[in-house]
């Protein structure tokens, strides 16, 4: 199939997803520079668009909103694609904002997120350098993170970890967000993993757990890594 039916059935799937601000947000955010990341750079390199989300929203570190170009969701991989140099990523940005903007993505790398950025000048002129930095950057991951171990172990593994970084003890909202599934979806997985004894539960409650910590003593040292 042709780029343009590909990409045109994609779009309108997650515009029907998306309701009030958010659904504007994909109208005006989804522009040319987005589209030409798609059509030289995204689509040659993979032919089609799964998991990949147009101006993705995410919680902002001052308890706002922010967008995000794109988010290539498998997990346990959150990937930020972020097209620079066009628009409203100009040169001629405040230095407030560019500031701001450095805040956001350590923010993001905190949060478990993967970031790669590229210019509008590369995507126009340069994509398939920019196509071999996406492949190999797949390439790299995946086959760090899924050739030895099974879906079940990557997804524990990063719970582990996302538990690691948490002072607090770990509730299924927060496993939820970071892997991005449904929130029974994130209960069923911390109960899994206090049944294999890779977590305990804490608190007070008899019939229901609400949060979990790390089981110290059956912890592998790969986790820390």
């Amino acid at each position: 199939m042709s780029f343009e039916s590909v990409h045109q059935k994609w779009y309108e799937m997650h515009l029907k997803k998306l309701k009030g601000k958010a659904q504007e947000r994909l109208k005006q955010g989804h522009a040319h520079a987005e589209r030409l990341f798609l059509k030289n750079v995204w689509f040659p390199a993979f032919r089609n668009f799964e998991n990949l989300h147009p101006e993705y929203e995410v919680a902002d570190f001052r308890d706002g909103t922010r967008y995000l170009d794109f988010a290539y969701l498998k997990y346990p991989l959150k990937l930020n694609i972020e097209i620079d140099g066009f628009g409203p990523h100009s040169s001629q940005a405040s230095r407030n904002h560019f500031s701001d903007d450095r805040i956001r993505q350590n923010h993001l790398v905190i949060d478990g997120w993967r970031i790669l950025r590229f210019s509008y000048d590369d995507i126009c002129d340069r994509p398939r350098m920019c196509e071999q930095v996406v492949q190999q950057f797949m390439s790299t991951w995946l086959d760090r993170h899924y050739l030895e171990r099974s879906s079940d172990e990557i997804i524990r593994h990063e719970v582990l970890r996302l538990a690691l970084r948490t002072e607090r003890p770990l509730r299924a909202r927060q496993v939820s967000t970071y892997l991005t599934v449904h929130i029974e979806t994130a209960r069923s997985i911390l109960r899994e993993m206090a049944k294999l004894n890779l977590l305990l539960p804490c608190g007070e409650g008899k019939q229901r757990v609400h949060s979990y910590v790390v089981n110290k003593e059956n912890l592998d040292d790969r986790i820390i890594h």
